[in-house]
């Protein structure tokens, strides 16, 4: 990799880690369903498409911990740990299967939703951990919960947004400098 194309990964990965931060602020004008969208996770994601795993996985570890520190939003424990990791799986395999998989238009969608679901995955198993291994404290029907009814707008959006803009960025003339 030369210097020039990680230069521009950097800056496109610093520009998904401040997507990452202020589009909640966005989406929390939306009372019933702002946090549904799951905001945070769609420049994670497109960071681990564009920028590739290592990167994606940077950004995904970093956004709810930035935002926790700056913003007590979301909250540290157990919440922002949690999320890190959850992020971090997005972008890391995103951007992993993303390189590995052959260039069909239907992996797109594959990447996207086997990084979707180790993400949620990963989440729950932390979660129980923080949690202290307590089903009560942390029951399936919490993880169901948080995992898929809640976010069902968010899976919606992601479902529908990052295949289009990944189809448009292999068009551009960006997806040639990157790679």
């Amino acid at each position: 990799m030369n210097k020039r194309n990680t230069t521009l990964k950097l800056i496109l990965s610093a520009m998904f880690l401040a997507l990452a931060f202020v589009l909640p602020f966005f989406t929390g004008q939306l009372p019933q369903i702002g946090a549904m969208l799951l905001p945070m996770h769609i420049p994670v994601i497109l960071c681990g498409f564009i920028c590739g795993a290592p990167w994606g996985l940077l950004v995904g570890a970093t956004a709810p911990l930035l935002r926790s520190f700056v913003l007590s939003m979301p909250p540290l424990f157990p919440t922002a740990i949690s999320m890190a990791f959850e992020l971090a799986a997005y972008g890391f395999l995103s951007g992993l299967l993303y390189r590995v998989l052959p260039k069909k238009k239907i992996n797109i969608y594959v990447s996207l939703v086997l990084s979707m679901v180790v993400g949620r995955l990963l989440w729950g198993m932390v979660q129980f951990c923080l949690m202290g291994f307590d089903l009560e404290k942390f029951p399936l029907s919490a993880f169901f919960s948080g995992a898929v009814v809640n976010a069902i707008p968010g899976i919606i959006l992601q479902i529908l947004l990052i295949p289009v803009v990944i189809v448009i960025v292999e068009k551009s003339k960006i997806s040639e400098k990157l790679k």
